[in-house]
């Protein structure tokens, strides 16, 4: 079944607040293969961690299953690095829906904002999903 194209301009916030330890950075650097001291400096990929809770709050609302998604591209723009101590939101917004050969290629912008709101990094992704079929 098609994405409905009603939801262009639909925000999905994620679940809860995210603190950035050095164990959690450290955690994701190691995972990622990131190179250097990684309890030192802040991946650029690492708001992917909170940017991907905000887009399971929209696949869930709109009971799109992940398995359906393929993650097509992904950008990052920083206003500033994240540092350590940083407590962030996310909020995705599906920014547009188009349909191509039975696909669906929906483009999101999640905004990642400190804890006095002031927007740090927004995250660009584009993802393709297949409204499926006969197995």
């Amino acid at each position: 079944m098609p994405v409905d194209p009603s939801l262009v301009g639909r925000e999905f916030p994620a679940p809860a607040p995210l603190t950035v330890t050095p164990e959690r950075v450290s955690a994701f650097a190691a995972a990622v293969g990131h190179p250097g001291d990684a309890g030192s400096a802040v991946p650029p990929t690492f708001p992917i961690v909170l940017a991907f809770d905000a887009m399971q709050a929209f696949l869930d609302a709109e009971q799109i299953d992940l398995h359906r998604i393929v993650h097509g591209e992904q950008r990052f723009a920083y206003v500033r690095p994240l540092v350590p101590g940083d407590e962030l939101t996310a909020t995705l917004t599906v920014t547009g829906l188009r349909q191509i050969g039975g696909a669906d290629i929906i483009a999101t912008s999640s905004e990642i904002a400190d804890a006095t709101g002031a927007v740090v990094c927004t995250g660009r992704a584009t993802l393709v999903h297949s409204a499926g079929g006969a197995a």
